[in-house]
């Protein structure tokens, strides 16, 4: 308990916004208004305190935040999570959390979701979107693509002139041509916190990566016009399995 409180009052005092999360499934839900609405369940528990950086020593106040486990870590972070004190954890995934002031916590302090987040908050979500692989400009850059008639065989998803000519004599950088597609680090803005059961959170919206992925939450601001999700409409996706299983008997 006093843990906790230390947790609490440390997250409030640093002015800490930001968790890592996993992405646990895509689903829909109902507002107390009758509203259908998209929500994205995220995983957040388990965010450890792994190192603290400092404007003094690296320029930058910041706490790096390990999530997940892993059995066995190479060796420089298997030194790294030793300093940290978190040999029974061995957190496999690090990030780090910009923060106010110089930071003052214990290595190895667990900052739970409800120490950070609550229903009503608006947050970023950043993450790595699915890979496509190689795809064309249709695909792509949603090009509309080439006449389908007057003998026009092969021009369908076509790109078409990429330029001018003599002037400029060469193609631009940056032109819009077919390539690798996904796979890149992308942030959805103002998606809003619904609902918290456990360390699980439900965020209006939806959000970058496959099902597993490591997401990183950060909070932005508060709706004033919060509107809560229906109680009823919960996705089993979080810590809810009890309580059915209590009015099914």
């Amino acid at each position: 308990m006093r843990k906790r409180l230390e947790g609490r009052f440390f997250c409030a005092f640093m002015n800490v916004q930001s968790l890592i999360g996993r992405k646990v499934d895509q689903t829909q839900g109902f507002l107390e208004n009758g509203t259908r609405v998209p929500l994205s369940v995220i995983s957040v528990g388990g965010n450890v305190v792994s190192q603290i950086k400092t404007q003094d020593h690296e320029g930058y106040n910041c706490l790096q935040l390990g999530f997940g486990s892993q059995k066995l870590p190479n060796k420089p972070i298997a030194g790294h999570i030793k300093k940290a004190g978190l040999e029974e954890k061995k957190p496999r995934f690090f990030r780090e959390i910009r923060v106010d002031e110089a930071p003052a916590a214990p290595l190895g302090l667990a900052i739970s979701v409800t120490e950070v987040f609550e229903p009503g908050d608006i947050v970023d979500v950043t993450g790595i979107s699915k890979g496509k692989g190689f795809a064309g400009v249709v695909k792509r850059y949603r090009f509309h693509g080439g006449p389908k008639t007057h003998g026009q065989s092969d021009r369908h998803r076509a790109r078409g002139s990429s330029g001018s000519g003599t002037t400029p004599g060469r193609v631009y950088r940056g032109t819009k041509m077919a390539g690798r597609m996904g796979d890149a680090k992308v942030t959805v803005k103002n998606l809003e916190v619904l609902n918290i059961d456990g360390d699980t959170l439900f965020v209006k919206g939806l959000i970058p990566g496959a099902k597993g992925s490591i997401v990183v939450v950060h909070k932005v601001g508060k709706n004033k016009k919060f509107v809560p999700l229906w109680a009823a409409s919960t996705p089993q996706g979080g810590a809810s399995d009890e309580p059915k299983e209590e009015n099914a008997s």
